[in-house]
């Protein structure tokens, strides 16, 4: 079984374009290249990741599909394209001969129109991702949710995966109404979730594993153990502990569940997800 870390990013970093790296989150403010990621995946057993996108433009696309290219331990790429534009089917037509090439992702947490994944346009891009096998990541926040349901309702055929569980307010302890509408999210079986990004929500200097028990209850009985994968995040989870803290919080907390379970968490479920 290939242990695979289904959500990280590389950069170069541009501090125009990378405007979301805020002084607070120095530590990150430099660049990371798969030579960074090896060692820390083979210090931690992983065989390999799917690297995702982290600005908005295909020459972003491009240029990961480049890097896995060289690299055989990228096993699949999340990249973005213009889901609105009126040639999205030309475009998506002319990644798919990109065999890593798995799905699209776009930052809708940033989006002014929190609903922006309900209008007509981006609709027509999602309906068109299933006709070439890819797939699709949910980067909201809790506000959004509702929205990201009605998105799964609308294509029941069109696998989804929620990025860092929908960035629960982890840091103020709140679990409603991110519970509730975690619950109804999970109800449509063409979603799942990755278990990423957490300890960016939480208190970035003083966090404790008990702090995620919480978080990780719903989302383990909400999506079940066949449809929830490991994600560290890097190197944004750096801002807050590093991959090491970040791995063992969850290797800790998935110990209880069985030998075929745990295979399906840190690997079996992402490799199914994303056809790796």
């Amino acid at each position: 079984m290939a242990r695979i870390d289904s959500h990280q990013h590389f950069w170069q970093f541009d501090a125009g374009r990378d405007a979301w790296i805020t002084d607070d989150m120095a530590v990150i403010q430099r660049d990371f290249l798969p030579a960074d990621l090896a060692p820390i995946l083979q210090q931690h057993g992983l065989d390999g990741c799917v690297a995702v996108q982290a600005s908005q433009s295909e020459a972003e696309t491009d240029w990961l599909l480049s890097l896995a290219a060289e690299h055989d331990f990228i096993k699949g790429v999340v990249g973005w394209v213009d889901l609105r534009a009126e040639n999205v089917g030309e475009r998506l037509a002319h990644y798919a001969q990109f065999e890593k090439l798995k799905g699209f992702r776009h930052v809708l947490q940033g989006e002014a129109d929190r609903a922006m994944m309900l209008k007509p346009e981006f609709q027509r891009g999602v309906a068109s991702l299933n006709q070439h096998g890819f797939t699709y990541d949910l980067l909201v926040l809790p506000d959004q949710l509702g929205y990201a349901r009605l998105l799964a309702a609308a294509f029941p055929t069109q696998p989804f995966v929620l990025d860092h569980l929908a960035k629960p307010l982890i840091k103020a302890g709140e679990l409603e109404p991110w519970r509730r509408h975690m619950q109804a999210l999970a109800g449509h079986g063409n979603v799942l979730c990755k278990v990423s990004g957490m300890v960016t929500e939480a208190d970035w200097q003083r966090w404790q594993p008990d702090d995620f028990r919480p978080y990780l209850d719903v989302v383990f009985e909400a999506f079940g153990p066949g449809r929830v994968m490991f994600g560290s995040d890097w190197p944004v989870c750096n801002v807050a502990g590093g991959y090491g803290r970040m791995h063992a919080l969850v290797a800790d907390y998935v110990a209880r569940l069985s030998p075929d379970e745990q295979a399906g968490f840190w690997g079996d479920n992402v490799t199914a997800f994303y056809r790796l």
